[in-house]
């Protein structure tokens, strides 16, 4: 099924960027939503680091009455586990891939390239990195799974930031953790974080991100 992908959100920074950071966002959302996070990230501007933030396509999701809205794939149930929109979630991984290759065009080395995401971005930022043999920098996954029956290529080793809410009911804090404890059996290196909150972003988390990307910018 072709799916038309809104141009992306970029933040560049002064003069050439060097590093790139390609943020997902959760459904029903859209690039905008994770924007405002990079003033609070308070990236030494030497870094050079920018932002790419897609849009993901408008589609039917089921599991809200095929109300029409953003969403990187279809969620069929709210048992996330129960059906997975497995060729949804590969053909955004393909145009995943596609923003890190227009990267690497662009002359940041693989090595400098982060994925990150937020919930169904998440998801595709981490069958991305799992997908695909380059060196990336590393991968951000917040309030985030990973279905088993998406094929993937473990190979590769990852650096990830894992983080999820303990009060999570949308995607709860066990499937978190089950996807961290998989990811480290693949052997990938996984920083896990927990925070008293729902389904969001906390300024908590939001400091320990940036003192994961310090470490390795």
């Amino acid at each position: 099924m072709f799916m038309e992908y809104p141009p992306c959100i970029k933040i560049n920074p002064q003069g050439n960027a060097e590093y790139t950071v390609i943020w997902l966002h959760g459904l029903g959302a859209d690039g905008n939503d994770f924007a405002p996070v990079v003033p609070g990230l308070r990236l030494p501007e030497e870094k050079h680091v920018r932002f790419v933030f897609p849009n993901a396509p408008a589609m039917p999701v089921s599991v809200n009455n095929g109300h029409v809205m953003p969403a990187w794939y279809d969620v069929y149930a709210m048992d996330l586990m129960a059906k997975i929109d497995v060729e949804g979630i590969l053909r955004s991984v393909d145009y995943l891939q596609a923003l890190v290759e227009a990267e690497i065009q662009a002359g940041i080395r693989p090595g400098r390239i982060f994925l990150a995401g937020f919930s169904q971005g998440g998801v595709i930022a981490l069958a991305t990195a799992l997908r695909m043999p380059l060196p990336l920098a590393g991968v951000i996954a917040l309030s985030t799974y990973l279905p088993e029956s998406v094929p993937l290529d473990s190979s590769t080793p990852r650096q990830i930031f894992q983080a999820h809410g303990r009060m999570d009911t949308v995607v709860s804090c066990s499937v978190g953790m089950d996807a961290c404890t998989r990811l480290r059996q693949m052997g990938h290196t996984v920083d896990w974080h927990e925070y008293d909150m729902a389904h969001t972003v906390c300024a908590e988390e939001v400091v320990a991100i940036r003192d994961w990307l310090l470490g390795r910018l």
